[in-house]
Parts: C-alpha cells; sequence; structure tokens
C-alpha cells in the first residue's frame, strides 16, 4: 500500500471472505503451505487481478473430476503427455483460482469451476511458465463499455510452487 501511495491499514474479509480493500485499490491475495503473497494496483490502472499459488504436486485423487469440465481433462491429459514435468492438474484448479479471484470483484457473484472453460500452454522452450485463456461460459461481467467473455492468465512453476495470475484491463 505504502509503495502505492496509501497508508497502511487491515483489509478485513468482505463478503464470501473476499478483502476489502482501500478506496482507489484493487487486489488479490493467496497463500499455501509455506507461501504468501498480495498484489495491489491502483484501480484506475485495472480494473481487477487474481493470483494464486499451490503447491506444484498433483491434485488430490477425484478433485479433478470436480474441477475441470471433460474437454479441460482431455487437454491437461494432452500437455501431460508433452510435457509431464508440469503438474497440469494442479495448474488448472489454479488458473481457475486466479480466475475467480479477478471475476467476484467484478460480479459479486460466484463463479463455479465448470462455468469457464481453460485452455493451457507452455511458453515455446521454457516448460516452467506459460499462459491461459479462460473463456467464460457463463455472462460475463461488464467492464466500462465491453462485456468480458474471457480472462487471459500467465502461470510459472517455480520451488515446488505454482503460481497463477490473472489481470483485468479497463479496455
Amino acid at each position: 500500500m505504502d509503495k502505492l501511495g496509501v497508508p497502511a491499514q487491515p483489509v478485513l474479509p468482505g463478503e464470501r471472505g473476499a478483502p476489502v480493500w482501500p478506496d482507489g485499490l484493487a487486489g488479490s491475495m493467496t497463500h499455501c503451505q509455506g507461501y504468501c503473497a498480495a498484489a495491489l494496483v491502483r484501480a484506475a490502472d485495472l480494473a481487477s487481478l487474481g493470483i494464486d499459488a499451490e503447491p506444484h504436486a498433483p491434485l488430490p485423487e477425484g478433485v479433478l473430476s470436480s474441477v475441470a469440465l471433460p474437454r479441460e481433462a482431455a487437454r491437461i491429459g494432452g500437455l501431460a503427455e508433452e510435457l509431464p514435468a508440469v503438474h497440469w492438474d494442479r495448474l488448472l484448479f489454479s488458473a481457475k483460482e486466479s480466475v475467480y479471484k479477478a471475476w467476484f470483484p467484478l460480479t459479486g457473484k460466484w463463479l463455479d469451476f465448470m462455468e469457464a472453460d481453460l485452455d493451457l500452454f507452455a511458453d515455446p522452450g521454457d516448460p516452467t511458465r506459460g499462459g491461459f485463456r479462460a473463456t467464460l461460459l457463463v455472462p460475463g461481467p461488464r467492464v466500462g463499455t465491453r462485456v468480458v467473455d474471457h480472462f487471459t492468465g500467465r502461470w510459472i512453476t517455480e520451488k515446488d510452487l505454482v503460481a497463477t495470475a490473472v489481470a483485468v484491463p479497463h479496455s
């Protein structure tokens, strides 16, 4: 907050536990065992953002079917054959969490795991990082004069973590 010129102050939980940021700021928080992070921007610079971090390990048995559409599961199956060092199931989960964290401040509504179809990809020549596109399967939020029908994001695996981020521009 200090780096953005806002006096330090507590960030309290709001609706559905989402952080309530000081006026003029947008942000996101994440935590998992051994790691925590927060990202803040001036609300004038971005409409919303979402971040997530997870252990870079397989999802527990049975979780993938509750978070992945059949076509997503098929796509990450192909990615796992091509680049087996990445835990694509956990990466998909994390990316969906980042999408939700960017979605909620714009809508105030729940976004189910099955309401966004994610397509993940690795950067050419660097299987430790890449990007994703989340196509919304429900009506998207209005940001300024446009309706958002998808979110784009980035991911990285490093030091036994996978981290994902989504930034939603104003235009």
